[in-house]
């Protein structure tokens, strides 16, 4: 028997999943605590709809993560730091400050986790990555200047 899982079920599947399963464990099981719904036609056409539902939202945010990227790529963003005899920083320039001077420049939101990159502890500029989305990275290029 075909059942559309209302929840997730151990050993069986994730909710909202399609799956085949015994008409007794169906019926004796599933359906009494209310964990799955049977495949009728009704049934078939929402989940259908909820499948395309998915699919269209998730374009949707791989389009707008497309557009950041195109934002993102190539840009050098230019930080100040203080710094003692010989170069060296005082601390050091990290993914939050990164973040932070994305945010204030581009007024796009990046999650510092998000960014790959060493901590700088001296002038010059690093490249470093951000993953804008599943599989969409941005190029960006940080450089620090003397205050």
């Amino acid at each position: 028997m075909k059942v559309i899982l209302k929840a997730d079920v151990k050993s069986l599947g994730k909710k909202g999943d399609l799956v085949n399963t015994s008409d007794g464990y169906a019926r004796n099981f599933l359906f009494p605590k209310g964990l799955a719904v049977e495949a009728n036609a009704t049934a078939m056409n929402d989940f259908n709809n909820k499948e395309q539902a998915k699919k269209f939202h998730k374009a949707e945010e791989l389009k707008a993560a497309q557009g950041i990227k195109a934002q993102l790529d190539g840009k050098t963003f230019t930080l100040k730091a203080k710094a003692g005899t010989g170069g060296r920083l005082f601390g050091s320039v990290t993914a939050k400050d990164v973040a932070n001077k994305i945010s204030d420049e581009l007024n796009i939101e990046v999650d510092k986790r998000k960014i790959n990159m060493q901590d700088i502890k001296a002038f010059g500029t690093v490249k470093a990555e951000v993953k804008v989305y599943n599989g969409v990275m941005a190029q960006i290029s940080v450089q620090v200047i003397e205050a």
